[in-house]
């Protein structure tokens, strides 16, 4: 075993959960400058950790050579060549359960996540709800390491710096002195996606209201399709997605002047920088532990719960019973474009 610690930190998606770890590893060797860390992620993901000293990525292929039992035993022995010391699994599912039962065989110290799974349950069933914040989920990724035996202590400032635009990038969105509005409309389920129609009126209220360069952020066919539409009807607008290399669009999330996101990834990648974010919430709840890192909480702007009083009614946004699917209508826009317009007087 080597002298240097050398801690291997697993977490494979999802994008969020992932970007989350950023700010937690860069605490852990700010505090810890000796050891050296490997992140275990997908290779779409190794940008996020390109500002990390002391920091390698490792792909983890599971739709490839690392699938199933046997590709495990095969991850495990390329990390084994690595001179890995210790184990932070970040994300406790059963492909880095099944890399821990290898790694066991060596007495190799695996400390894995407390992913707080009854807490959350209790947080979001329906009857005899306990309506309290929970343990945020850097907090939980930082108790892994803490309980490796090293200082972490997170603040605000364990933020990434930005990062310089490209050539293409400033083709795309000019060089201007307008304010730079990030806007990702979009979410894995709809109980956590405000309505289109609503954000339509977000976006017309802004692009109307002094010179704004909006950047509007999504993926897939159907999502780019809406932000065209968009970008089209409003001079303001650029669609952006699909555009660009993620390297390029993490370095143009890191410029933005504000960010409007749903409880979804692109909200923890502009939190990544800093940046103010402000994130609507539908059927989630910041209790359950993702809000965005370091952001305030009057940032994030609420369905009304006592209209629906099951709020939360999942973690991540995929249940909810009959009567919730037009929670988010209770954030008015008007209420949205005011947080973005409070923001950005504090960003001048």
């Amino acid at each position: 075993m080597s002298t240097k610690r050398h801690i291997l930190v697993i977490r494979l998606s999802a994008m969020g959960d992932v970007a989350m770890t950023v700010p937690i590893i860069t605490a852990v060797l700010k505090q810890n400058p000796t050891i050296k860390i490997t992140v275990l992620t997908r290779a779409f993901f190794k940008p996020m950790f390109s500002q990390l000293a002391n920091t390698d990525v490792f792909e983890a292929d599971v739709k490839g050579r690392h699938k199933g039992v046997l590709g495990l035993w095969k991850l495990y022995t390329e990390l084994k060549q690595l001179g890995i010391t210790e184990v932070a699994d970040l994300h406790n599912v059963l492909r880095s359960t099944i890399l821990k039962t290898y790694f066991s065989w060596g007495s190799m110290p695996f400390i894995q996540i407390d992913k707080g799974r009854k807490e959350k349950k209790n947080l979001t069933r329906l009857a005899s709800k306990t309506l309290r914040p929970l343990k945020t989920t850097p907090e939980r990724y930082a108790d892994v390491f803490r309980k490796l035996g090293l200082t972490v202590n997170l603040s605000k400032e364990a933020v990434l710096q930005r990062e310089k635009l490209s050539d293409k990038v400033l083709e795309l969105v000019g060089n201007h002195p307008n304010k730079w509005i990030g806007i990702a409309p979009f979410a894995a389920f709809s109980g956590k996606m405000y309505p289109l129609e609503l954000m339509e009126k977000v976006l017309e209220e802004v692009n109307n209201t002094s010179p704004h360069t909006i950047l509007l952020f999504g993926g897939g066919e159907i999502e780019k399709k809406q932000l065209e539409i968009w970008a089209t009807k409003f001079s303001s607008c650029t669609n952006m997605a699909g555009v660009l290399p993620f390297t390029d669009e993490l370095a143009l999330i890191s410029n933005l002047d504000v960010m409007l996101a749903m409880d979804s990834g692109n909200a923890h990648l502009a939190a990544l920088y800093g940046i103010p974010t402000i994130t609507l919430w539908g059927v989630t709840h910041p209790y359950a532990g993702f809000a965005p890192f370091g952001q305030e909480v009057s940032n994030c702007l609420l369905s009304d719960i006592k209209e629906y009083p099951f709020i939360p009614t999942s973690v991540y946004g995929n249940k909810f019973p009959a009567g919730y699917e037009k929670v988010m209508h209770t954030i008015a826009p008007t209420d949205v474009t005011q947080k973005i317009f409070e923001l950005l007087v504090k960003t001048e």
